[in-house]
């Protein structure tokens, strides 16, 4: 029963400006939504676009690449057709039996040298390969070298005698030689010792 005389809640400015508030914040967080929806939107194309360009580009580079190869071989192909315009078949043929000729001649001749020889064949060649080395040896000869200076031309020059007796200081003799060389040996180690700092 008490329900019936029960005050309906007032709305006040309050309430007003929270409800309000609430409401533009659902509107921005629908338009942020939206927002987001369109940039993925847009970036889809976008990454579409540049596959499709990149694809579009390798493309390119393939019939490019392709067109090269086309040209080089159609090149090749004319080059080849020249060649074989300047030869003449019959002239192949008759290089082929040329040939054949050539390898029937060496293969004859090959036959007849590797046939054995006889005894006396051997001694024949042997006998001429002996006069050839004789040949070889007289012609390979060095030269005689001219004769030695004889004894005239030796007392030409005028050269001293060869001492037959050892060396002697000039300045000492006998017993003094012994003194004079150990006085020499004496200066010499006095030479050699170390000044004093």
């Amino acid at each position: 029963m008490g329900n019936l005389f029960v005050k309906k809640p007032k709305i006040t400015d309050v309430d007003r400006a929270i409800l309000s508030l609430k409401t533009q914040r659902r509107k921005l967080a629908q338009y942020q939504q939206k927002i987001y929806s369109a940039l993925l939107l847009q970036l889809q194309l976008q990454l579409l676009t540049f596959m499709s360009s990149d694809c579009m580009r390798r493309h390119i580079e393939l019939a490019s690449k392709q067109k090269a190869v086309f040209e080089s071989l159609k090149a090749g192909t004319d080059t080849v057709k020249a060649i074989q315009s300047e030869i003449n078949l019959d002239d192949v043929q008759k290089l082929m039996d040329d040939t054949e000729e050539a390898k029937a001649y060496q293969d004859e001749i090959n036959a007849i040298l590797g046939e054995k020889l006889s005894a006396e064949d051997e001694e024949e060649i042997l006998a001429e390969f002996e006069n050839l080395e004789a040949q070889l040896t007289v012609e390979d000869l060095p030269e005689v070298p001219t004769p030695l200076p004889s004894k005239e031309h030796e007392e030409k020059l005028d050269l001293p005698d060869v001492p037959t007796k050892p060396p002697v200081a000039p300045h000492a003799v006998g017993d003094d030689a012994e003194t004079a060389s150990a006085e020499l040996s004496t200066n010499r180690k006095v030479l050699e010792e170390p000044l004093p700092a």
